[in-house]
Order: C-alpha cells, then structure tokens, then sequence
C-alpha cells in the first residue's frame, strides 16, 4: 500500500470511527435514558427522554454535525466519504479508482468497529443489552419492504447531495461539509421511525458486530436490507446525476 492510499485509509478510518461513536452514542444514551419510561407502540419504541419526533432530532443532528466535523477535517485528503455506499456509489461512475474501493471500504467498516468497541466500554455492558449499541432495525408496525425502500431513498438523496455539493465541479466552495451533514441529520429524522436510517452499511456493521461479540446477540439477519439498499440508491443517484448533467460537464 503506497504512502498516499495508506493516508487516504486513515482518514477514512478516523473519520468512519468519529462519525459512528457520537452518532450512536446518541441512539444508546437516549434508550438507556428512557428505559421502561416509554411503551413501545408501532411508530414509537420508547427511544428517548424528549419524547418521538425530538428524539430523532437529537440523533439525527447528532450525526449529522460529527459529519460536518469529519468533512472539514479529511475532506482535503480523503474524501471524506465515510460510507461503503458513497464509495462505491463514485465507483461506479469513475469518480473514483478502483485500486483504491477496498482500502476505503476496509477502513470505514474497520472505524465502526472500533466505534462500537469505544461505546460499549465506555457507556458500559447496557449499552448493549438496553441500547444494542445503536443498532439499526427495522420497526415494529413496519415491513422489510418498507425499510427497503427508506434506505434505498434516503442514501439516494445523500448521494445526490454529495454530487451536487462535493462532486460537481461548479457547486458553491465552502458550503458542502455543511450541506451533506444537514441532509444526513433531516434523512435521520425522516426515516428514523421506519428503518432506523442506517444509510451507511459501516454504520450498521459496526453495531451488529459489537452486539455479538459483547451480548451474544444475533442481529445479522436484517443486515442485508442495510447493505444492499443503501449501495443501490448511491449508485442510481449517481448515475442519475451524471445522466442529467452529463452535457452541462458536472
């Protein structure tokens, strides 16, 4: 691995890592905080202390300032993409080589881990067997179907807006890390109550691993939803974009 890809994957790393353990944090801290305070009904399984739609804007700006935060700080080496689906979404429009996919992808799957590892220890063993280490799940009332399609969309409409704000060539300067992270935290609060708004198959792993390894817990059997939808909408976005403003030299 040359010098240059070695720094873009620790970049990648640290970036992944910073994004999935204030983002989950958030989803633990607010389910241990509402522990037995809440019932859980279809659209509502008792996350939080604010109460439903607050709740999802807690996390949601949870997430999204994080990435704020990581796109200022690695975007000049990296990217900053901090999402398989991102990565591969460039990919396949070669936006981005491929000698490159997999120490990406290695990297951010490798920072939610680690992220997840950082929870549990530092919120204790309830961040897992109350919070599952802000796991993602499809809800009660919902269907697969369902969350499907949130995941498909809303990694779509992420995946547009770093198109127009981070890819394109004539997108304002200054204002994309700003951007992407808004379009994450109202994607989070959007689709939160059907999905769980993974939107970032790192996002999900990490947890899901986290759970077995420290809870025994077996939450892989959904994780294909939140693998393959987002990956999907990443890639018609981008080529959805590309199509449109093929002519205009994006």
């Amino acid at each position: 691995m040359s010098e240059g890809i070695a720094k873009k994957a620790i970049a990648e790393f640290i970036g992944t890592f910073i994004l999935v353990l204030f983002g989950t944090a958030s989803v633990v801290i607010s389910l241990m905080m509402s522990k037995g305070v809440t019932p859980a009904t279809p659209f509502n399984i008792g996350i939080g202390a604010i109460g439903g739609l607050g709740d999802w804007l807690a996390i949601g700006l949870a997430f999204g300032l994080a990435l704020i935060v990581c796109i200022y700080a690695f975007g000049r080496i990296s990217g900053a993409h901090l999402n398989p689906a991102v990565t591969i979404g460039l990919w396949s429009i070669k936006k981005f080589p491929t000698s490159d996919l997999i120490p990406y992808i290695v990297a951010q799957i490798l920072g939610a881990i680690v992220a997840s590892t950082v929870v549990f220890f530092m919120i204790g063993p309830e961040s897992a067997s109350v919070g599952a280490l802000g796991a993602v799940a499809v809800f009660p009332g919902m269907t697969v179907v369902g969350a499907f399609i949130a995941e498909f969309l809303g990694t779509f409409l992420l995946m547009l807006a770093v198109m127009a704000v981070a890819v394109d060539k004539n997108a304002t300067p200054g204002f994309g890390a700003l951007t992407i992270g808004l379009v994450v935290a109202g994607i989070v609060i959007s689709i939160g109550n059907i999905s769980g708004a993974g939107i970032n198959p790192a996002r999900v792993i990490g947890p899901v691993i986290g759970n077995f390894a420290f809870a025994g817990a077996n939450m892989f059997g959904s994780l294909w939803i939140y693998i393959i939808a987002p990956i999907l909408g990443a890639i018609v976005a981008a080529y959805v974009y590309e199509y449109i403003y093929s002519e205009l030299g994006y």
